[in-house]
């Protein structure tokens, strides 16, 4: 889900390493996604990054990101 950005006309890299600090509630959200998914803390990290890439450009096209229940019920997601 790539983005049209002036980091986008850069010499593109395979990959990039990352050192991070993970404030308490990432980690436990991390954590919990591990547990459920089985996933590695690189492949959550990258699905991520690359989820919230969608949502934004989504937003910047005038999308609205909507969560519907089981009920029927509809609920728009701001997320700041």
């Amino acid at each position: 889900m790539p983005r049209d950005s002036a980091a986008s006309t850069e010499r593109p890299v395979e990959n990039e390493r990352f050192t991070v600090t993970l404030i308490v509630q990432t980690l436990r959200a991390l954590t919990h996604i591990m547990t459920v998914t089985g996933m590695s803390k690189t492949d959550i990290l990258n699905r991520a990054v690359q989820i919230y890439d969608f949502v934004l450009t989504q937003s910047e096209n005038d999308k609205e990101l909507l969560l519907r229940s089981k009920d029927g019920t509809i609920e728009k997601v701001h997320i700041i």
